[in-house]
């Protein structure tokens, strides 16, 4: 049988990423072809490895194939990923394709727990994630990840002296918390919070990260305007609880993140503790602090609900003793990750 690459990519031309409504030969998605025969193999670069429709997309470039080309024809595809960048410049950390910011309006919503847990799952799915705990006067990060004794190494980067993040399960991470007692509160002005997330920033050797996932404190002061002025935030992630006091902070954290000059997208908002089901009744579901709060910040923001988390006991469990790599854990959060990686290669797209 005989047919070109030339034949491929004009079958390949067919198939469209469902996203970004271009097919895959335009968006240059479609490398490494080779053929012997009738044996076919190429690799389908997608804008994440957490792309919730990776299946999707390999089926449809099989029937592509099939009928374009002929159905004896063997195929191997090798699907791959190459993570899109945000296209705004980033002089203060230039070999970070996207910075997320997890925010709230309040404290006690587990704002720490989903940005620990989201990175852990996109690291899993194959990305390079770093996690930035901003929360300066609360870091929660080393607790979640059982690295809260680690020491902060240096090393020489270029000629500079840079600090090494903590290594957790494959994420760089860094925090107050590997530099303070943690026995002894932090108790800095604003000028001072400044000054030491920018060394955060730029004094970290963060290196080729796919994701920057920076855990905000609560709130809407210094430390996200500091942030927000300082780096180029891809976009922002918004947890809250169902009640209304944490939703009326939680749209405050919005409104932030959306005033000029500030300007953030909210790729998100996930909604933390929406329910819960007993272990000995798996078919009741009971929404203890109520419901429907989330969906109307997401409709008055005009963004998306990225998932609705259960009361989890083992989830509880397994922070406080730093096992955020567990697989159990971590389930509720693979859809949630996947929707909000996909969000942001949209957003990438449109830039």
């Amino acid at each position: 049988m005989n047919f070109t690459e030339q034949d491929v990519l004009k079958a390949l031309s067919h198939v469209d990423d469902p996203d970004l409504h271009k097919d895959l030969v335009t968006l240059n998605m479609v490398r490494n072809i080779a053929i012997n025969g009738n044996q076919l193999s190429f690799s389908v670069y997608l804008t994440t490895p957490a792309c919730p429709l990776k299946d999707l997309i390999e089926n449809a470039c099989r029937t592509a194939i099939s009928h374009f080309i002929g159905p004896e024809v063997d195929v191997k595809i090798n699907m791959t990923a190459e993570v899109t960048a945000d296209k705004k410049t980033n002089a203060a950390l230039p070999n970070v394709r996207n910075i997320i910011a997890v925010g709230s309006g309040k404290g006690g919503v587990g704002k720490s727990t989903v940005a620990a847990a989201l990175g852990s799952v996109l690291s899993k799915m194959g990305a390079n994630v770093g996690i930035l705990d901003a929360d300066i006067y609360g870091p929660s990060i080393p607790i979640l990840f059982g690295v809260q004794n680690q020491a902060i190494e240096m090393e020489v980067v270029n000629g500079v002296e840079l600090m090494k993040p903590v290594m957790a399960d494959n994420i760089k991470l860094f925090s107050i918390g590997f530099l303070s007692n943690p026995n002894e509160a932090v108790v800095w002005r604003g000028p001072m919070i400044s000054k030491a997330l920018q060394q955060f920033i730029t004094g970290v050797n963060w290196g080729q990260l796919d994701y920057l996932i920076i855990d905000l404190p609560p709130g809407t002061g210094d430390i996200q305007l500091t942030l927000a002025q300082t780096l180029p935030i891809s976009g922002a992630v918004i947890v809250t609880t169902p009640q209304n006091v944490a939703i009326a902070d939680a749209r405050k954290a919005c409104a932030m993140f959306s005033m000029q000059p500030i300007g953030i997208p909210i790729l998100g908002i996930i909604e933390n503790m929406a329910y819960f089901i007993p272990e000995d009744a798996p078919d009741k579901k009971y929404f203890i602090f109520g419901e429907g709060g989330a969906r109307q910040l997401a409709t008055q923001f005009n963004t998306q609900i990225l998932g609705s988390l259960p009361i989890s006991v083992q989830l509880m469990s397994d922070s406080d003793k730093g096992l955020m790599k567990d697989t159990d854990s971590l389930k509720n959060f693979t859809e949630i990750a996947q929707q909000l990686a996909r969000q942001l290669a949209i957003n990438n797209s449109l830039k």
